[in-house]
């Protein structure tokens, strides 16, 4: 399909379409190998905020075993700062938009935000 000067497809009346339904052009070099990575990633941070809220904090409180929060805790941080840096370097990489690595890095923050964003990431790769 091609695109005429004013953004529309050729041949299609402007009020055909609304802006959310028009053709979205993708990128042609998809970086795979470097979108798969990011979104195991994000998958095993998921994890991680799912163990550290679901198990380490619950025998921190319950059993007494402040050990479990700052083993799986320090394992969780590093986890985090990671998915960052590559939601970051996807904008090149991949690439993705700043509003969807910006997404990903709010998505990070919530318990099972990283399995939502794992879907949209999904998307970019089709």
């Amino acid at each position: 399909m091609r695109f005429a000067r004013h953004g529309r497809p050729e041949g299609l009346h402007y009020n055909q379409y609304t802006r959310a339904e028009l053709p979205i052009r993708m990128p042609a070099n998809i970086n795979h190998r470097f979108l798969r990575r990011l979104r195991t990633l994000g998958t095993i941070e998921g994890v991680s905020t799912l163990v550290l809220f679901g198990v380490a904090m619950p025998l921190k409180y319950l059993a007494g075993m402040p050990l479990a929060v700052r083993v799986a805790g320090s394992i969780h941080g590093g986890l985090f700062i990671a998915l960052v840096v590559m939601l970051v370097l996807a904008i090149k990489r991949v690439p993705i938009s700043r509003r969807l690595a910006g997404a990903g890095i709010l998505a990070a923050v919530f318990p099972f935000g990283p399995f939502i964003m794992d879907r949209w990431l999904e998307r970019v790769g089709r």
